[in-house]
């Protein structure tokens, strides 16, 4: 895939194959937009954001989806829902078990973990076409992505389209998947991972680096110079300090259901903070069932001692 020549300086910390990534997923949610119909379903709960502001044009809002839009990370509910499909053997899918059940614990993105998924997810879709994963996507959706979208982020992903706003997710999940749940959600687009493919068909490699930390910023920047937007005029939303360079580059960062380094770094700088979760340290220790498998037994101590190990 080409680079595009439009970005605005950056921050020397971001690496080329950040700025390639992000390039890379810019291009594709501008791509992807094009596809996505108009209409929104209606806004549900009962949060009366204090921003954006009707009618400005310059202005759109940037979304993380894992624990910000939807309870939980994409990548591993696409897992659960190929194995159904039998893309893979069930050794693989404990393996995708044992992952979320250590985010659901941490309550926070684990760059390592999050790593192996997107490597299992590439080995196992390499072969495959493009329109064939789209098309899962959907039904992946419906199936263990829909019940799980946070009531409150979603009416402030509304807010800014009902003031005439584009919003648009940005994550580390692919962004074919990601679109797809932009599309469900009636957002104008998405920024994803983005993996390489030949004639329509997956490669097994990735363009640049995995949509994370300083790709995403860089991902944001490239859109909104293509879009015209000014950045300081934008909003941005995340639960995790590895989106402060995102929300550090936009004029109003909110910082949503916030693990700790985020919410100290949110207070300390009076950025706008929400927290839709309820009973939040029972969530933590929620362990969902894996698909096909059933409930994952002691998933809580293995899932602890799968991370020391590692370590």
């Amino acid at each position: 895939m080409a680079a595009l020549g439009w970005l605005t300086p950056r921050r020397r910390s971001a690496t080329a194959r950040s700025v390639l990534a992000g390039e890379a997923s810019a291009e594709a949610a501008r791509k992807s937009s094009q596809e996505i119909e108009d209409q929104a379903p209606p806004p549900e709960g009962d949060q009366e954001p204090e921003f954006p502001v009707f009618g400005d044009d310059k202005a759109a809002a940037f979304f993380d989806l894992d624990n910000t839009v939807m309870q939980g990370a994409a990548i591993f509910h696409f897992g659960r829902g190929l194995y159904k499909r039998k893309f893979f053997q069930r050794r693989e899918l404990t393996r995708f078990a044992w992952q979320q059940a250590w985010f659901r614990i941490a309550g926070v993105e684990d760059p390592e973990h999050m790593q192996d998924a997107r490597d299992s997810a590439l080995s196992i879709v390499k072969g495959h076409r493009v329109s064939e994963l789209m098309s899962i996507g959907e039904e992946i959706y419906d199936e263990y992505m829909a019940e799980r979208i946070w009531p409150g982020t979603r009416a402030l992903a509304q807010a800014h389209l009902d003031a005439g706003q584009k919003v648009w997710l940005v994550t580390a999940a692919p962004v074919e998947i990601a679109t797809v749940i932009a599309r469900r959600l009636g957002l104008t687009g998405a920024l994803g991972t983005v993996a390489e493919s030949i004639g329509g068909v997956y490669t097994g490699k990735l363009v640049g680096e995995p949509l994370h930390g300083p790709a995403k910023a860089e991902a944001v920047r490239a859109l909104a110079s293509a879009e015209g937007l000014e950045l300081g005029r934008c909003a941005a939303y995340s639960d995790s300090h590895n989106d402060i360079p995102m929300l550090s580059l936009v004029g109003h960062p909110y910082a949503i259901n916030p693990d700790a380094k985020l919410r100290k770094y949110a207070r300390e700088r009076d950025w706008r903070l929400r927290d839709y979760r309820t009973g939040r340290k029972a969530a933590k220790v929620g362990i969902p069932a894996a698909a096909g498998v059933g409930a994952v037994a002691g998933g809580t101590a293995a899932a602890i001692a799968l991370h020391r190990r590692r370590r």
